[in-house]
């Protein structure tokens, strides 16, 4: 009888659904229910100092950056990511499978830190999450915005919704920390112009902005005022997710020396530009990147790496019941730095995942067709660009980095690891 009821429950959800502005949703029910789950947890966010990181990229990389130089600073902190949870240096199961977890599980989260009297929290917030009040009524002591590309518009419909998602987390915040290279910054600065700012810049002038950047195989190297630090990541957009988190340190207090020391003991992040060991004279990298900008970022860092007569081989898709428009723009992007492109499945769920293909190869010049290839199968995709790669060249599969599940059908989650694909693969090629 549950179970029936359940099923009808779900069923006329389905079929309302569509009929039902989101911001309706997002005032009647998700607002409700937020206030709601943060009394019955005794509202614990007040009694925490919030540190919130959003941007369409980089939110991970940033948040985890910072837990880790704020714990090596002795600052009792925890951290919720995409990737995983952590209270001290204990990693916590929450069961989250999105970056912005429910107001339940999150309240929940929240009160165990508390109980354990940490004082700073770290947290993802996507404008997803943002919008529909999974976050309320926390406001965050430092707010983070790394930067705002295409994204999500299948949801939000209009870049301005977007935006406005993302900056609602500004709101409140005591303190805001932003990347003064993007695009819209002036349109930034104008509607937190009542925000206490804190810049950070690769190209124009900030608070925070390095010199004499050396951008190395495994690390950049760079200079803050007197001192040179290195950070064991690699890449223009790491570099700027670097200074977003030397920010955020510094209003907390941690001195430029312990920054300093804290960066060059940084171990990175599953899935995020993480390298594949083998002996086979390969460079193979397992990436997040899902979005046109990050796509850019990671393989504009790893073609300005290879050798000369050397190849840099891609295998991407694109998700489904996701924004669309991104599809044959991420197509382009690959036509430009990749000497080969395979395009695969990346949770097609009830999509035809060879249609999603087609819809990224529109995007790719006739003349860069020839290099490209179309194989659904994720696994047999990743085996493929192993067979057809020779010692030096490089393979970078996107889309799927740490995840642990891929929904191939709309309805189950069949479980996933892009690190035993490229294992396997490694194995089948030897």
């Amino acid at each position: 009888m549950t179970k029936l009821l359940v099923r009808i429950i779900h069923l006329l959800r389905a079929t309302i659904r569509p009929f039902v502005p989101q911001t309706i949703i997002n005032y009647l029910y998700h607002l409700p229910k937020a206030w709601l789950v943060s009394r019955i947890y005794g509202n614990p966010g007040r009694d925490l100092e919030i540190i919130s990181v959003t941007g369409t990229d980089g939110k991970t990389t940033t948040s985890l950056l910072i837990y880790h130089l704020l714990k090596s600073a002795k600052k009792k902190v925890a951290v919720v990511s995409t990737v995983e949870a952590r209270i001290g240096g204990q990693r916590v199961k929450t069961g989250f499978h999105v970056t912005a977890p429910s107001p339940w599980g999150l309240q929940k989260f929240l009160r165990k830190v508390r109980s354990k009297k940490f004082r700073y929290v770290i947290i993802e917030a996507t404008s997803h999450g943002l919008d529909q009040f999974r976050f309320f009524p926390l406001k965050p002591f430092i707010a983070v915005l790394t930067n705002i590309t295409h994204e999500h518009l299948d949801y939000h419909k209009t870049f301005d919704r977007y935006l406005s998602a993302k900056l609602r987390l500004f709101r409140h915040a005591k303190h805001t920390v932003v990347n003064k290279d993007l695009e819209i910054f002036p349109m930034v600065n104008e509607r937190l112009s009542k925000n206490l700012f804190s810049t950070y810049s690769l190209n124009t002038s900030s608070q925070l902005r390095p010199t004499q950047v050396k951008y190395l195989v495994g690390s950049t190297k760079f200079t803050l005022g007197n001192l040179e630090y290195e950070v064991p990541l690699t890449g223009e957009y790491n570099l700027s997710n670097t200074l977003a988190a030397i920010s955020v340190a510094l209003i907390v207090g941690i001195s430029p020396s312990v920054i300093r020391r804290s960066l060059r003991t940084f171990r990175g992040i599953k899935g995020r530009l993480d390298e594949i060991p083998n002996s086979r004279g390969l460079h193979l990298y397992v990436d997040f990147a899902h979005t046109p900008n990050a796509l850019d970022s990671v393989l504009k860092n790893l073609a300005s790496k290879k050798r000369k007569g050397k190849k840099l081989i891609v295998v991407f898709g694109a998700a489904s019941q996701r924004d669309i428009a991104k599809r044959p723009m991420m197509g382009k992007i690959a036509s430009q730095y990749a000497d080969q492109i395979i395009l695969t499945s990346e949770d097609p769920r009830s999509e035809d995942p060879t249609a999603i293909a087609q819809e990224i190869l529109h995007g790719i010049p006739r003349k860069s067709r020839g290099k490209t290839t179309i194989i659904p199968d994720r696994q047999k995709a990743i085996t493929h660009a192993l067979s057809i790669a020779k010692q030096g060249d490089w393979v970078v599969s996107c889309g799927k980095g740490h995840e642990e599940s891929m929904n191939l059908d709309g309805r189950v989650e069949t479980p996933w690891s892009e690190h035993q694909a490229f294992a396997k693969a490694l194995k089948d090629t030897a």
